[in-house]
């Protein structure tokens, strides 16, 4: 052990040594322009997954609102009673155990599910009144802040003299403080009663919806959120996400789409079913649909991209999906839309057919590649007879992804198929639907300790002692092999030279290892879609959600949030060219699955750099990035632009010894550098102003 130690130390000081007696240097000439970089390369993903959309911007505060589970005591021997399982399920991810959910006031026979006449779904609380003894339900641990507005919404039925209300209660005892509203007369068809509290207290208490009287009532719905919502939104994350300008988001999947039905979650969020997804085991209240979807792009500012349900879907239902969308109040589903409270079309331009359509393995109604061309096929004429201006996105999957997921084996008989073999799912697109495709989109995801071994043919650990840079380049080099895969396809396909099908990396990720930060990772990725502007025009990070930090009630961008952040709101849009003297070294693994022919990365080891020019081409933005845990120098000459000398330097980098939670700073640059002094795990990109 002893002796491995010493030897990583003597290794260490001798890259060390080797990095400072050979300093990179970095070639900018202004004047070789590239394509422009797409806004879109900054998209981000939603998917319902359980209940991440929800927990994260949606304002809705109970459990269950529309009662997919039976309202039942929990059982005081289940040791998980206290517990919620995955998405919403509770131990076991059975049906009917939701712990923490409904539970009945009074005796549990006191309240039935009834089937014969749901509200919505399959059954809806039944509650039977005993005179002046109070009976209905209640959630507990529901949180409030202290003179914070609440507004409210019931769905009840029942006898007349049924006397209902709503409570807060304060704990669990007897004499435990309580604010209580009454509401209105009951009828024998469901009515709809809302209410408002002001919270007087901090902290969990129970909701309660309680009568007295005599015969029965329904409830058949029930919403609770924040009077300050932004149509059910949480502002404070609406407010961050917004920040990133984010060009488009995707929705609603992902796997899940493979088994959704859209029209569950369109038109009064009362009367949508919630439904169990049977991708993800989760409970879905269908409460964040399209419309809703359609509302949350316009709060942030960006295009809405629908992934359809090339899975267990068909063409039909496509095409309904593009009039509710896109068609006038003349067409039947465009009527749908307006009397859904929605009269102007949304014009949704992106829509991807399918997800992950080549997971055979596992992906719900996954067929072989020949019968989903087929299918790409019919739901391209059927969806273009509707809106003939759409942009259609293929469910695409190069060889570098048929082998990392094994699924060329289900094709073929090469684990690492060659370009348009039969267990080349995009080269199959590519070669029988390339008159029904604008884009392709493809997926990555990239883990922090382990790689896909060619020679064993699974994710394998990564190995303790490679260079940093290595395990800082793996995502990008994902980029990187779709790029040479894209231009092996043009060699094969005369036509995609005369007519592009740009790539779309509308998944993509790189889990953590817990000794290094991610964010310069992120970084990369994005400097090799820089390079390639024509091919990748974008992508959708996996997800947006995930670049929110909280802390209490406090939202904000965390470390790989401010990757984004800082490359959209300072970096150029037309890429120069850059060159330089320090290549990056050679791939040591054979290329395939996530290994490229040539290693991600400008000729500036162990730095990275890009630069652009801005859209007004005022300022030509040069990012450096530093993916060491050391300092690192870099020379700089720039040609071909006539700069002033003054403009700014923005860095993002982080002052911790681990190199986590960093920050973003900026400084004044009074005259053209051509030494840089580059932070450890930092990116710092230069705005200078031309003359």
């Amino acid at each position: 052990m002893k002796r491995l130690l010493l030897k990583i130390i003597f290794l260490t000081a001798a890259w060390a040594a080797q990095a400072q007696s050979t300093t990179p240097v970095a070639n900018i000439d202004a004047a070789k322009l590239g394509p422009p970089i797409s806004p879109y390369v900054y998209g981000q993903f939603l998917e319902h997954i359980g209940s991440l959309i929800y927990g994260s911007l949606w304002c809705e505060m109970l459990d269950d609102r529309k009662f997919y589970y039976d309202v039942t005591n929990r059982l005081a021997e289940d040791p998980n009673a206290g517990q919620r399982g995955f998405g919403g399920f509770g131990p076991g991810r059975r049906r009917n155990v939701g712990p923490g959910r409904w539970n009945p006031i009074g005796p549990v026979d006191s309240v039935v599910m009834d089937a014969n006449n749901p509200f919505v779904g399959d059954h809806t609380p039944l509650i039977k009144l005993a005179g002046s003894e109070p009976r209905g339900i209640r959630q507990t641990r529901v949180n409030f802040v202290k003179g914070e507005t609440y507004d409210g919404r019931l769905q009840l039925a029942g006898d007349s003299s049924a006397r209902v209300s709503v409570s807060l209660v304060w704990g669990a005892n007897a004499g435990a403080a309580r604010q209580t509203i009454q509401l209105g007369k009951l009828s024998r068809h469901c009515k709809k009663f809302t209410f408002s509290f002001k919270a007087e207290n901090s902290g969990p208490a129970q909701f309660e919806i309680s009568a007295a009287g005599a015969g029965s009532f329904h409830v058949g719905a029930v919403s609770l959120m924040p009077a300050g919502n932004l149509h059910g939104f949480r502002p404070d994350a609406i407010a961050v996400l917004k920040s990133l300008r984010s060009g488009v988001y995707r929705f609603p999947g992902g796997n899940f789409v493979s088994a959704h039905e859209w029209r569950n979650a369109i038109g009064d969020p009362d009367k949508r079913p919630p439904v169990y997804d049977p991708v993800w085991h989760a409970l879905q209240p269908n409460d964040i649909g399209t419309d809703e979807f359609m509302i949350l792009c316009k709060l942030l500012g960006v295009e809405p991209y629908i992934t359809l349900n090339a899975g267990l879907g068909d063409e039909w239902s496509a095409a309904q999906y593009v009039e509710y969308a896109n068609g006038s109040v003349s067409t039947p589903m465009g009527r749908l839309r307006a009397s859904n409270g929605h009269p102007e079309p949304y014009h949704v331009k992106f829509w991807g057919v399918g997800n992950e359509a080549w997971g055979f393995s596992y992906q719900y109604g996954a067929m072989k590649l020949n019968q989903f061309e087929f299918k790409h096929n019919q739901f391209a004429k059927a969806m273009k007879q509707v809106d003939p201006a759409i942009k259609l996105i293929a469910s695409g999957a190069m060889p570098d992804t048929m082998t990392g997921s094994k699924e060329s084996l289900n094709l073929g008989t090469n684990l690492v198929p060659p370009c348009l073999s039969p267990a080349d799912w995009t080269g199959g697109l590519l070669s029988n639907c390339f008159n029904n495709i604008d884009l392709i989109s493809e997926h990555f995801y990239n883990y922090g300790n382990t790689h896909f071994s060619l020679a064993e043919g699974r994710q394998v650990q990564n190995n303790p002692n490679e260079p940093i840079t290595d395990w800082m380049r793996r995502p990008a080099n994902h980029i990187r092999i779709k790029y040479e895969e894209y231009k092996e396809y043009e060699k094969l396909l005369p036509q995609l030279a005369a007519h592009p099908k740009p790539l779309n990396i509308d998944e993509w990720a790189y889990a953590g290892n817990g000794r290094y930060p991610t964010y310069p990772s992120y970084a990369w990725v994005f400097h090799e879609m820089f390079r390639h502007p024509d091919i990748f025009q974008m992508a959708a990070y996996t997800f947006a959600t995930s670049l929110l930090a909280r802390d209490g009630t406090n939202v904000s961008l965390n470390a790989n949030g401010l990757v984004f952040k800082i490359y959209r709101d300072h970096f150029g849009a037309i890429p120069v060219e850059v060159s330089g003297n320090s290549p990056q070294p050679k791939p040591t693994d054979p290329p395939g699955g996530e290994q490229p022919v040539v290693n991600a990365g400008s000729d500036t080891f162990p730095l990275d750099v890009v630069a652009a020019w801005t859209d007004d081409r005022r300022s030509l933005t040069v990012a450096v990035l530093n993916p060491t845990d050391v300092d690192q120098p870099l020379k700089l000459n720039i040609t071909g632009a006539a700069l002033s000398g003054k403009g700014a330097v923005w860095r993002l980098a982080s002052t911790a010894d681990n190199g986590q939670n960093p920050g973003i700073s900026n400084a004044p640059v009074d005259s053209i550098p051509d030494s840089l002094a580059l932070p450890r795990f930092s990116v710092s990109i230069y705005e200078l102003a031309v003359k």
